[in-house]
């Protein structure tokens, strides 16, 4: 069991110190930088409805992952109209826009992912998605139903605010649009680990990375943070518990799969509740399926289930993954016989990770770009994003956008992932400016 120490409660406690001293310092260093939040508020302004159009175009032609081959083609039409220097096919279809400030300076990246998802839109919309197409061998249909559309027309529109500014920059801006953040299809590689393995945050190499997510369960015109894990590491896995097959009126002749499976299944939630330090960083073990026998009264060979981990910490990652093989492997000994854990089975996403002192300087430019009380902290969420492979590489600063018409009841709001997923077009300049304004000021403040 882990326990919190009275030495790591002082380096909380220390830590905390540091950050707000930070802080103070960091607000004393913006007011003697030059300031480009108006000229980016009249520029938002006035490409507004523009950037809706794209999300419209985008949600209504929705393509999955490592498939995005129409919204690749817009996007580099649009980066190279505004003169950049555009790479595609980088990490099969994703697209990088270089932009060059007339001054020196640092390297900022901005990504936006773009893939859609197997789901059937349910929603009356006049862009609706009625899409089919072919996924892991059967027909489906196809829904942006994650907010992606929206990224990438926000990223579209920054890239041509930027493009206009360009004097004012003082450095480079590189531009990701990335594929299958919500994975690749199968005996497939992609996302941001391919892209990183291909070099997208090289040449030139990138000095800090920035990323948003539109949240239908936060209201727009709000923006909301946190420093360190902000969503999960995830892994998945797969257990397969053997057994002796036997007549199902006569279990004491074999052993039952069934049983040892349940008995393991019970012993897992164990972990988060008796074995993680809860008040440190929330845990998740989820078994999700469990598959085993054809017949009221067969006890089969074999039963195998599927799950998925959630944690905040390298640390925490570790622990509760040898926890789980232990549970596994010594609850099918003690029934006399073996079960096998394959961990992670097919994907692994790490911690989203806010750099603390990236985060700590730019927490100033959100709080400028949405009104100090429309930006937040908040608790780290049990989802994942890939976006944790560039912030492994580099400092990263990810944070999420409001996309819910103010004054909607929340328990009326579509999740993501579902064909009820449904964003105001009025949340997209909030993401814009927000983008703006953190480019300008890394840089400025790089400069210092």
């Amino acid at each position: 069991m882990k326990i919190k120490t009275n030495q790591s409660l002082l380096e909380d406690t220390l830590k905390a110190l540091l950050l707000f001293i930070l802080m103070l310092f960091t607000t004393s260093t913006f007011a003697q930088i030059k300031d480009h939040s108006a000229a980016v508020n009249k520029a938002a302004d006035k490409i507004e409805q523009k950037v809706i159009d794209w999300r419209h175009d985008i949600h209504q032609n929705p393509e999955l992952g490592n498939r995005e081959f129409r919204t690749a083609a817009l996007i580099a039409k649009h980066l190279e109209s505004l003169g950049m220097d555009v790479q595609t096919k980088v990490g099969v279809t994703g697209v990088v826009g270089i932009l060059k400030g007339d001054s020196p300076g640092p390297v900022v990246a901005l990504r936006a992912d773009m893939d859609a998802l197997p789901v059937e839109e349910k929603n009356d919309l006049p862009f609706a998605s009625k899409v089919k197409t072919t996924y892991n061998g059967n027909e489906t249909s196809v829904m942006h139903a994650c907010g992606h559309d929206g990224h990438v027309a926000i990223l579209m529109g920054v890239a041509e605010i930027l493009s206009g500014m360009k004097t004012d920059l003082k450095g480079t801006v590189k531009f990701i649009f990335q594929p299958a953040e919500e994975g690749a299809p199968a005996g497939e590689e992609g996302g941001a680990e391919l892209m990183v393995k291909e070099g997208v945050l090289e040449n030139p190499q990138v000095d800090a990375i920035f990323g948003l997510h539109l949240d239908a369960f936060y209201e727009v015109g709000t923006i909301s943070y946190r420093s360190a894990g902000i969503m999960a590491g995830v892994n998945d896995m797969k257990i397969t518990v053997k057994g002796k097959p036997t007549h199902g009126a006569y279990p004491w002749v074999g052993i039952d799969p069934i049983v040892v499976s349940a008995q393991i299944i019970t012993s897992l939630q164990t972990i988060v509740s008796r074995n993680v330090t809860l008040t440190d960083n929330p845990a998740v073990v989820t078994i999700g399926a469990i598959n085993g026998g054809n017949r009221s009264n067969i006890i089969p060979e074999q039963v195998e289930m599927l799950g998925t981990i959630r944690t905040f910490t390298n640390e925490d990652e570790a622990f509760v993954l040898k926890r789980i093989r232990e549970i596994v492997e010594l609850t099918a000994q003690a029934a006399g016989t073996t079960a096998t854990v394959e961990l992670p089975y097919s994907t692994r996403f790490p911690v989203t990770f806010n750099d603390e002192k990236l985060t700590s300087l730019m927490l100033p430019t959100l709080q400028k770009s949405a009104g100090e009380e429309n930006v937040s902290l908040i608790p780290p969420t049990t989802g994942a994003e890939d976006f944790s492979y560039f912030a492994q590489k580099v400092p990263g600063f990810y944070f999420f956008v409001g996309a819910t018409t103010k004054g909607r009841d929340m328990k009326t709001v579509g999740d993501h992932h579902t064909p009820q997923f449904l964003m105001d077009d009025t949340a997209f300049k909030t993401g814009v400016k927000a983008m703006c304004n953190l480019v300008f000021d890394y840089m400025e403040l790089s400069g210092q």
